[in-house]
């Protein structure tokens, strides 16, 4: 039976649990249908749901419509379990929204629109509760085509009167659909399905669960208009949740991707799949084998994470909503604190954003929340599972902290019969960007293995800022140099050094604190939004222009800090006696406008967290000694990067150096060069070569080695294989090109842009592709979209190159650094870019470089040559006839020319 994955999705008591229980009940899943406020719903299965009346986790249930079975997750509408809803993501085919007519478009269903936009889900509407009074479907219909998408089509008109409108309606969403339609006055259903699963088509349709009113309806369009996935064949699997059973059983919840996973089977080196169980509701069915497409629940596993990939499968990338406040946990007088912690840390496994952690010096447990409801639930589920009645402490803000500049970290770890130095650049990443890391060290400095050591610790932790001891984000780790001793250096020596030289780095840099940010809307009274605006301008907020609305209420959007917000609904239902209403989304991280009284009022000390230390540790006369931070150059073994040739991001304001994990803050931020360097920098190539070898040592050209092994900064395999007896030659060429580097470094092309960016790009990718023409290489021009909100990668075929627009949050630098990583041991690599650091890096992976200059001189080269041979070939050009008549004849037709 084919199967189809679909999640339910809603803002908080939209009645999503409530039309779950109408889809089972007419699929025949369920004999009668439960109700929330009844506290007999099939899905709500843990005992406070039922309490409380809301979904705390997602529960899945088996069913079948038509050929199809289908496995409904149902997951958390509070905002306050948003991570919970968000790891479900992961592995839906479809998704179902339910909106409740009464209320419209909410401030929470914002965030799961772009939640399900950024995840690429194809997604059915359900507005709910049309029964209520006020409800009026033209308006909630031109409010979802407003908020959400133009896309958004009513389908209840598709077997109706209305059936011309509808067609029209979905023909527009396409410009293929539309020319089909204009020519045969018809839409197939594959054509439906096909802009559906595009996400260029959103269904819209309107009823009311609790009365049963449009489900079935909805439930003929899933059945018509999804379609089911193929898979591969080679095994892969997904971990979206990790639960525990009423004995205390360890369960992995994950979706079968590709292949088919049997009881008994090995999914790590250790550990294997015990059971494989099929729940539905409460309930559970053991198999003794998932195929692909399945949801399951598997024991036997013990070091499984949410978002973890086997087989095929890639680990995902963090989750985009994160708690923003720290609670201290307090325990009763006669509770083991550490006993505690372990089990706490059971809870975390269950809820990775809870972030358990114990601070040793003050002997407290801390944990990361979302917001009060979370609060009341987390303690009634300590009690239930550890009988331990704790309380929780006043949330404070969760703060980062990032650089301003690019400086160098070194740590040096050398007590006696010990050994181990590390270089690392520290630059400032885009906002967003989270952390990232490579490598530019050139394995005759430093083996492989090492490296690969290396960039495991600077990935296995969190690593403190020194302002306030908050987490770093938003930054570029590279690994520039490093040195082990042959016989002293064991594997705890990098972990380390490599620690110092983070915090060495982040001692010597200008380090910026970033809190969290709200987006908000509010709605309120005309004659109220002149004391809005004030509060707003007081919270150190900002906002757009405020907007006319319906029934005299003005609509103001902006955003302003998580810790000036959180008690402002209160303030707005009191001021406004009920009229006003806020919605909040959490929008990204930010510079903190206070951060000086921030950071005296946290009291960080950085030289006294023992736990990270950012002197290093030298060795003389047998016995190591500490040396503090601002001492470590002066007794380092390697030498390292000068200072004045490194460049990085500069900030026009304040607000461009922020940012959070997954790019949800995008700042304005400019390239800044070298120092004393300007456009086409480094362009004597003996120049370039001087700096690396003094950075780097000499610079050796890849030599393909007889055993070789796989290797990058986010890989986890490390499998070794065997080459031919003979080398293999790198045979394939490519060209990278760094799009906006190139056009703001050639006069013609800035003048261009200046008044047509567009027309500056289309007119790059003529002159590539006249050049690649030439060349035969593969060429590949890559652009910015990091600051394209929701921007998936994309890659476009121009003529004959390759034309690629990087996703949000990843600059061509990122994307063409990952490449040259991924490609240049194997491929003979060339990166056009003025950029002095990427050309650094460039050269330390193996890829050649070439200057925007550079390619200009080139590309005029290429096309002399080819005017050149085209001459040539012209004047080489024989006259085929002459050469094959006799002397005589060839003699009367010149002298018939001469007379002309």
């Amino acid at each position: 039976m084919e199967k189809l994955v679909i999640g339910i999705l809603a803002h908080v008591d939209a009645g999503k649990t409530t039309l779950s229980e109408g889809i089972l009940y007419l699929t025949g899943k369920i004999r009668k249908l439960g109700r929330v406020d009844h506290k007999d719903a099939y899905l709500d299965t843990y005992n406070l749901e039922r309490e409380r009346g809301i979904t705390i986790f997602s529960k899945q249930a088996e069913f079948e419509l038509g050929n199809r079975g289908i496995t409904l997750l149902d997951t958390p509408g509070h905002v306050d379990f948003s991570a919970e809803m968000e790891r479900t993501l992961q592995v839906l085919d479809y998704a179902i929204l339910v909106i409740n007519g009464a209320d419209g478009v909410q401030g929470h269903t914002m965030t799961l629109w772009r939640l399900l936009a950024r995840y690429q889900i194809p997604t059915f509407l359900f507005i709910n509760k049309m029964d209520q009074d006020g409800t009026d479907k033209e308006k909630l219909l031109a409010e979802l085509k407003k908020r959400l998408s133009d896309n958004c089509v009513d389908f209840t008109w598709e077997k109706s009167d209305l059936q011309s409108q509808f067609l029209e309606d979905v023909s527009v969403c396409d410009e293929e659909l539309l020319e089909k339609y204009l020519e045969t006055e018809e839409i197939s259903t594959e054509d439906i399905q096909k802009v559906i699963r595009e996400r260029k088509l959103f269904p819209c349709f309107f009823g009311s669960a609790l009365k049963m009113t449009g489900v079935e309806e909805f439930l003929h369009g899933l059945e018509k208009y999804c379609e089911t996935p193929t898979y591969p064949s080679e095994f892969g699997a997904k971990v979206f949740k990790i639960a525990r059973d009423d004995q205390g059983n360890r369960l992995s919840y994950m979706k079968i991707t590709g292949g088919t996973l049997k009881v008994k089977e090995l999914l790590t080196d250790t550990e294997k799949a015990d059971q494989i169980r099929i729940y539905s509701g409460a309930k559970f069915e053991l198999a003794k084998e998932a195929p692909a497409g399945t949801i399951c629940a598997v024991t036997g596993l013990s070091q499984t994470h949410p978002g973890q990939g086997f087989g095929i499968e890639r680990e995902s990338e963090m989750p985009v909503l994160e708690p923003v406040l720290n609670y201290r946990i307090l325990l009763p007088e006669d509770c083991d604190v550490h006993q505690m912690l372990k089990k706490l840390k059971e809870l975390e496994e269950e809820e990775p954003e809870l972030h358990i952690v114990w601070n040793e010096q003050l002997g407290e447990i801390h944990a990361m929340l979302m917001g009060e409801v979370q609060i009341e639930i987390l303690k009634h589920l300590i009690w239930e599972r550890f009988h331990v009645a704790v309380e929780f402490g006043t949330g404070n803000i969760v703060y980062k902290e990032t650089i301003a500049e690019p400086v160098e970290g070194v740590g040096h770890f050398e007590p006696l019969r010990h050994y181990a130095e590390v270089h690392l650049l520290l630059e400032p990443g885009e906002p967003g960007s989270g952390l990232q890391f490579f490598t530019a060290c050139s394995e005759d400095v430093l083996d492989r293995n090492w490296q690969r050591l290396i960039l495991t610790h600077l990935e296995e932790r969190e690593h403190p800022g020194v302002l306030t001891g908050s987490p770093i984000t938003d930054m570029q780790i590279t690994l520039i140099t490093g040195r082990a001793h042959l016989k002293h250096t064991e594997g705890g020596d990098f972990r380390q050094a490599t620690y110092r030289a983070v915090r060495q780095g982040l001692k010597k840099a200008k380090s910026v604190l970033l809190e969290p940010y709200y987006e908000f809307r509010l709605e309120i009274p005309g004659d109220m939004i002149g004391r809005a605006m004030t509060d707003i301008q007081k919270m150190n907020g900002t906002f757009q222009q405020p907007e006319a609305d319906e029934d005299d209420m003005m609509v103001l959007k902006g955003s302003a800090p998580v810790s000036m917000m959180r008690d402002y609904q209160t303030q707005v239902t009191s001021y406004t006696k009920g009229r006003g209403r806020l919605f909040c989304s959490l929008k990204g991280y930010a510079p903190c406008q206070n951060q000086d009284e921030i950071v005296e009022e946290i009291g960080y000390d950085s030289e006294r967290d023992l736990d990270n230390p950012t002197g290093s540790v030298f060795c003389a006369h047998g016995a190591g000694f500490v040396v503090p931070w601002h001492e470590v150059e002066d007794y380092m073994h390697l030498e390292g990067v000068d200072e004045s040739e490194l460049g990085g991001t500069i900030p026009k304001g304040e607000e461009s150096i922020a940012g959070n994990r997954n790019g949800r803050n995008q700042g304005d931020s400019v390239y800044c060069p070298p120092k004393n360097a300007g456009v086409g920098s480094y362009e004597d190539e003996e120049e370039l070569k001087a700096i690396f070898e003094r950075t780097f040592g000499p610079v050796k050209r890849y030599k393909e080695p007889q055993f070789k092994r796989t290797f990058s900064a986010k890989s986890d395999s490390g499998s070794y294989y065997r080459n031919s007896s003979s080398a293999k030659k790198k045979e394939k060429e490519y060209l990278l090109v760094d799009g906006y580097n190139i056009i703001y470094a050639w006069e013609d092309l800035k003048e261009l842009a200046d008044a047509n960016l567009h027309a500056a790009q289309t007119k790059l990718m003529d002159i590539l592709s006249n050049y690649q023409g030439f060349k035969k290489c593969t060429l590949i021009l890559v652009f910015d979209a990091y600051k394209i909100e929701g921007h998936a990668e994309e890659v476009i075929t121009y003529h004959n190159i390759h034309v690629v627009y990087t996703k949000e949050a990843e600059t061509a630098d990122q994307y063409i650094e990952k490449t040259v990583h991924k490609i240049g041991r194997e491929n003979q690599v060339t990166v056009a870019t003025s950029d002095g650091l990427e050309q650094i890096i460039i050269m330390g992976q193996g890829a050649h470089r070439m200057s925007a200059r550079g390619l200009r001189d080139e590309i005029k080269a290429t096309e002399n040559q080819i005017r050149q041979q085209w001459h040539e070939k012209r004047q080489s050009s024989k006259n085929y006839l002459i050469d094959n008549i006799s002397d005589e004849m060839a003699q009367y037709m010149k002298e018939k020319r001469l007379e002309k």
